[in-house]
């Protein structure tokens, strides 16, 4: 995509930017042309007594770890400290349709040709347009300009679902696992794949939160990015986790998942021993969470987010309560966001709860 802003920047308005951090934000420079436009929403994580620098210019505020106790009192136990799946406090405050998420290590990368990607403008491109879930398109996104759907593609499910979820990827520093880091340590992703695809039905994918967009009113309950960090014994699967379920949920309710452009340039690449600590549980335990989340079912009665994701966190503790302890305490934190998202956002609870934003399948 060319590096030219419209004059109107699509959703202006409609979308919040959300990004966790505990450092100055100079990054915002970088993306000063394609962010400015739009409202920020900064966690800051780790000490709330220090400054967090934001450069001039940016429409934004700025929650820390006392405003976050202040706002939810009891219920802040359910946002996580010391790890960036605080970001998604900023999803519960939002009053946006639109979310996008972006660490600050992330930068603007450039396609083939050299021009600048305008990572959010993709964003919005592929939560405007439907996904195809329930049957493959081999010409990947048939509503691009320039494709269609190919020969014996159904024409009843042409029109396809309303989109929930758009998962971007990464240039530079892939976003690998611990063993993998020190196994390739010097690895580097170079190839631009351009191409968005809708992850079909009953599939499950391994979501990463630093360039990933949704639709808040279709999703955002389900966005939780779990017990992460201090006092935890997992890190690192944050964004895996609020995948996982979201995943399972947009399934339930016939609603779609894309993944593949934007690409964003992530600079930085995290300490592979630091990361194995975050991890290690979580290496072992992945081997049965993923076939919980592959079996899980949800009833007709769940008919919007906020149903799906309470019956999501009863099946959490009976089934992977056994594995760890944690698993039960995760699970009553799952309930405790969605009563905090209800009260923070009582127009939307009250609305789902009378139509629920899509039909279950």
């Amino acid at each position: 995509m060319a590096s030219s802003v419209p004059s109107t920047p699509l959703l202006k308005d409609e979308l919040d930017i959300v990004i966790p951090t505990i450092r100055n934000l100079d990054f915002l420079e970088m993306w000063r042309p394609y962010f400015q436009p739009y409202h920020l929403i900064i966690v800051q994580d780790g000490d709330p007594s220090r400054t967090i620098k934001v450069p001039d210019g940016f429409d934004y505020e700025l929650y820390n770890r006392n405003d976050i106790n202040r706002i939810l009192g009891p219920k802040a136990s359910c946002i996580s400290f010391k790890d960036s799946a605080c970001r998604c406090f900023g999803y519960m405050v939002s009053k946006k349709k639109y979310i996008f998420t972006i660490d600050d290590d992330c930068f603007v990368a450039k396609d083939p040709s050299g021009k600048e990607i305008n990572a959010l403008a993709q964003h919005i491109k592929n939560l405007l347009s439907p996904s195809t879930p329930f049957f493959f398109n081999t010409l990947y996104d048939p509503y691009r300009e320039g494709t269609d759907f190919v020969r014996g593609y159904p024409f009843s499910l042409r029109e396809g679902v309303p989109t929930a979820v758009s998962h971007g990827l990464w240039l530079n520093i892939p976003d690998y696992d611990a063993p993998t880091q020190l196994v390739k340590p010097m690895e580097r992703n170079t190839r631009y794949v351009d191409a968005v695809l809708t992850i079909p039905k009953g599939t499950l994918f391994p979501m990463c939160g630093m360039n990933l967009a949704f639709d808040r009113e279709l999703i955002g309950p389900a966005m939780y990015f779990g017990l992460m960090g201090d006092g935890q014994p997992i890190g690192r699967y944050d964004d895996m986790w609020a995948g996982w379920c979201t995943k399972v949920i947009c399934d339930h309710l016939g609603l779609g998942v894309k993944t593949g452009l934007p690409y964003i340039w992530h600079s930085k690449a995290s300490n592979p021993f630091v990361n194995l600590k975050k991890e290690y549980n979580g290496i072992f335990w992945q081997e049965e969470l993923i076939p919980f989340f592959q079996s899980a079912t949800l009833t007709k009665d769940c008919t919007n987010v906020q149903k799906c994701y309470i019956e999501l966190s009863k099946q959490v503790k009976a089934k992977l309560g056994k594995i760890d302890p944690y698993f039960n305490k995760l699970s009553e934190a799952m309930v405790t966001w969605i009563e905090a998202w209800d009260e923070l956002n009582p127009s939307s609870a009250s609305a789902e709860a009378a139509n629920g934003p899509a039909k279950a399948k």
